[in-house]
């Protein structure tokens, strides 16, 4: 059943678990999400970035990723991953999504606090829940390039204020965590998420989180993360297993039968991923 994504984050507040949000680009991800979450009664966020609109059309991925919603027993959301331009958030509130993130994390503080109120007093009086982020993540996230060097930790205080002027639903914060495949270990911040936790009473997010250590994630999720992005491991599900099969089927021409080992492959991580969110059996009817 298709929900507002801070009706399953403010469950999993609540309730201490974590809901992965899983980046979609086209239907054998969407469909690999939904089986995970209804193997293992989880909710879910399909999300959907700017440029996966680009690829597929906002037609068509949105009219994916809400029919495999709709046909779902588990509660499941549709979001706009990193929102940058204010047309593609306005296209997405026109198109069923129920939940869109605004990210002006580029901007001084009081520029990224404005233009996030704007967002949600649009997307609020449409139903739709609203995700900001504040502070810098490395890594690059489609359109979105940080520099390691100009990643910047999140201010408790400031998050405080933004959260507290914006009236945000859900909050990406920066930890220590970065986009895209990891060169090192991770070293998150767990101190700076319990300041956060303490200020802000809204769901926290954790953005970057494919290869993060699973012990790591689940401490996160203890001190107060409600959201976990993972977008680069469902892709290297994805890559690994096509690789795998045209090398041992290399005459083969089916599609079918090419990307049906993938859906079953990024399904196995997606339910790998619940697991360690706690988030398996914790749907609602």
């Amino acid at each position: 059943m298709l929900v507002n994504s801070y009706e399953i984050l403010k469950h999993a507040q609540d309730n201490k678990y974590g809901v992965g949000a899983f980046n979609v680009n086209n239907m054998e991800i969407a469909q690999a999400v939904i089986n995970a979450a209804e193997a293992l009664n989880a909710p879910v966020i399909l999300q959907v970035t700017q440029g996966a609109i680009k690829y597929a059309g906002i037609e068509y991925i949105s009219s994916i990723a809400q029919l495999a919603a709709n046909k779902a027993s588990v509660p499941v959301a549709l979001h706009l991953d990193h929102g940058t331009d204010f047309e593609i958030i306005m296209e997405c509130l026109r198109n069923g999504f129920t939940s869109v993130m605004i990210d002006g994390s580029k901007f001084p503080l009081e520029e990224n606090i404005e233009k996030t109120k704007k967002v949600v007093e649009i997307a609020h009086a449409m139903g739709v829940s609203v995700e900001g982020e504040l502070g810098k993540i490395a890594g690059t996230e489609d359109q979105v390039h940080v520099e390691a060097k100009d990643a910047a930790y999140t201010d408790p205080q400031e998050a405080k204020r933004f959260y507290e002027e914006t009236n945000v639903d859900a909050l990406a914060i920066a930890v220590g965590t970065a986009h895209g495949v990891y060169k090192g270990e991770p070293k998150i911040d767990y101190d700076r998420i319990s300041e956060i936790r303490a200020v802000v009473d809204c769901p926290l997010v954790l953005h970057g989180s494919s290869g993060v250590p699973y012990e790591a994630l689940t401490k996160a999720v203890s001190l107060g993360i409600c959201k976990i992005n993972i977008d680069t491991d469902i892709r290297m599900a994805f890559a690994n297993s096509v690789r795998k099969f045209l090398d041992e089927n290399p005459n083969e021409y089916d599609p079918r039968k090419i990307l049906g080992p993938s859906r079953e492959a990024m399904q196995a991580v997606v339910e790998e991923k619940i697991k360690v969110f706690k988030s398996d059996n914790k749907a609602w009817k």
